[in-house]
Order: C-alpha cells, then structure tokens, then sequence
C-alpha cells in the first residue's frame, strides 16, 4: 500500500534520520522502538555511521524531532532503552534521550521497567554491582493519550471478597464522604508498569531466523505495548525494526505499519519473518 511518499506494510531498508522525512504530519498512532544502547554492540552497516549526536550512538535529535512530528495528537511512542557503563559509571543516556523527548514537546506518560527473569553477565561474588536484568521502556504521548486499552491480567488474590463498611473519601473541608458502594474484588485487574518476560537465553521469539540477529526484541513485549496504545487498523511504526518483531507483530493483531532498518542483512531477516513465516505461533 503506497500513502504519498510511503510505503504501508513495508520495511524500507533506510536510514531513519533520513527516510521519517517522507512521512506526513500527524500520521503514526504508535510508535514502538528500540534505539542502540550507547556503543554496547555493533550494529553493522550503519549509514551515518560516524555522525552521532552527543552522548548518543546514533542520529538521536534528528530522529526524535521527527517522532513528534509524524505522529498523531493523542499518539504514543514507546522508547525502549538502557544505558553502557564506561569507566565504572552508567551513562545515563537513556534519561538525556528522556529529557530531549519532552523537550521537544512529549508528555513522559510513564515510566515502565522491562523485567528480564536472567541476565547474561550475572553479578559475582566479587562484583561491585548487582546484577543488571532490566530496561527502561518510556512511553511518550502528544498530548493527552487517544487510546489505552489497558492490560487487566494481574490475578487477585481475594477474588470475589468484599470489605465490611463503605468506601470513604476525605474532601478538601476535611468532611468524609461515601464515594460508592464497596463492590466484589474483581478476577484480575490491571498490570502493574513493571513488565516481566521470561525471555533470557534468546526466547524471545521462536523464529530462527531472528536469531541471526544480536538484540532480538521480546515479541510479547511489543505485543503488549501494540494491544495497550492501538487499535486495529492504526498505523504502527518501528524507526529502528531491527530483526522487525514491532512490524511482525502489528500485522499479526491487524494493524498497518511502517518499518526502518539502515542494515541489509538486518533487514532481509525482519522481510523474511514478516512475508514469509507468518505462520509461526505468538
């Protein structure tokens, strides 16, 4: 499907500090993405390879600018990131990047943690820190968020049981008031913004041929993240798709989407996952 300048359902192999300049104003409904971590591994084949922003490892401003530019009012962009350590320090990039975002004009809707239940480097005995398991996922919106089907699959543990007495509030005067009838506590309510995925050891996708590639995002991850922001027909966007498991996912939950991935051999691998194994089990 072609839009004006774009290609709808379809990786474009590009750099995306370039390639977002074709995308309309306000076009993108949700954004899911994860940028390099600092210098932590090395992604082949880059284009600008050695202009980067500072304290960046990539186009970051440019790329940034340009999120807020294509997407929606009400849109939302889910920043997936974590930071190196260098000379005994965490960089703390992952907060200027936060910080730049609303700069630019992006509400810091919430900041929620991408819990890993391994790590590959875990802490020793001798280590001078503890062992690292999670990633920051920040998510941005224009505004006040369109759509938030939230997530209700945190199982209660009082199911069905209700408290004696009424459901009180304090005003302002200090008078209590009834705010509603106590009601059953529900099956399940909604999840907490810590996100657990038992993905170490490379589970984060069944494909193989996702394997080739060195940072395979979590697929229910991106999942979650696609069912909590969109609906169905919205247009999802990945500015960095990687192995392509964003894009992957959009088109399995019927959602449109656009990818962008600078690496040709990175980019052969999320075509092949997207046209060609579709029938692969979520």
């Amino acid at each position: 499907i072609k839009c004006m300048n774009v290609n709808i359902n379809y990786i474009e192999n590009a750099d995306a500090s370039v390639y977002l300049k074709n995308i309309p104003d306000n076009f993108i409904d949700l954004t899911i993405t994860s940028p390099p971590y600092d210098k932590i591994r090395s992604y082949k084949g880059r284009i600008n390879n050695d202009v980067y922003d500072d304290y960046y490892s990539f186009p970051f401003v440019t790329i940034a600018n340009e999120l807020y530019r294509v997407t929606k009012d009400g849109g939302i962009v889910v920043w997936v990131v974590n930071d190196q350590t260098i000379d005994g320090s965490e960089s703390g990039n992952s907060f200027r990047q936060a910080l730049k975002f609303i700069e630019i004009g992006f509400k810091l809707h919430d900041t929620m943690i991408y819990q890993k239940n391994s790590s590959t480097y875990p802490a020793s005995r001798k280590s001078n820190r503890y062992t690292q398991i999670f990633e920051y996922m920040f998510v941005f919106s224009k505004g006040k968020p369109k759509t938030h089907n939230l997530i209700a699959d945190k199982k209660n543990k009082w199911a069905g049981h209700t408290n004696w007495g009424k459901n009180t509030k304090r005003k302002y005067d200090e008078e209590l008031s009834v705010i509603e009838k106590i009601k059953p506590v529900p099956e399940h309510s909604v999840r907490n913004n810590i996100w657990t995925y038992n993905n170490g050891g490379g589970f984060a996708t069944k494909d193989k041929i996702a394997h080739k590639h060195p940072a395979i995002f979590c697929e229910q991850l991106a999942l979650d993240h696609i069912l909590s922001w969109s609906n169905e027909g919205d247009v999802i966007l990945d500015p960095m798709c990687g192995s392509g498991t964003t894009c992957k996912m959009a088109k399995l939950n019927n959602r449109n989407f656009i990818g962008i991935e600078v690496n040709k051999e990175y980019y052969d691998i999320a075509n092949s996952r997207i046209f060609n194994d579709l029938s692969i089990s979520k």
